[in-house]
């Protein structure tokens, strides 16, 4: 049991470092499907496990002088100041009701991404193609 927590960790880590996510599109899902944790034990151990790949993520990508420190503050305090809210609502629902309002966040998120793909021109032109 152990080596597929660390297994679900390294691809949640791997996934976290190539697309900058983790706890919610890997974690909850794995936890919930894979080790069978219910729906709110798996999201507040994610909010805990994504810790680690926060800090290494955060450091690798500061290294490359990707991170946009004013932004990053401002979505840190206004995450800090909402998550007891959505903690406490998650509480407050049931189960069933917490899994499918994460199922269409998720859809959403997906869909939201589809479409913006769909929609953005090529980042190289035909002229400028990499091998």
């Amino acid at each position: 049991m152990e080596i597929l927590v660390a297994l679900v960790g390294f691809i949640a880590g791997v996934l976290a470092g190539l697309f900058g996510v983790g706890g919610g599109i890997v974690f909850v899902p794995a936890l919930v499907l894979v080790l069978g944790l219910t729906q709110l034990h798996a999201e507040a151990t994610s909010l805990l496990a994504i810790l680690p790949t926060v800090v290494a993520g955060a450091w690798q990508q500061n290294r490359y002088g990707n991170v946009e420190w004013r932004s990053a503050l401002l979505v840190g305090l206004g995450s800090i100041a909402g998550v007891e809210g959505g903690v406490q609502l998650a509480k407050a629902l049931p189960e069933d009701v917490l899994r499918r309002l994460f199922a269409v966040f998720m859809l959403l998120v997906a869909a939201n991404l589809a479409w913006r793909a769909c929609r953005s021109k090529s980042a190289y032109s035909s002229d400028d193609e990499r091998v």
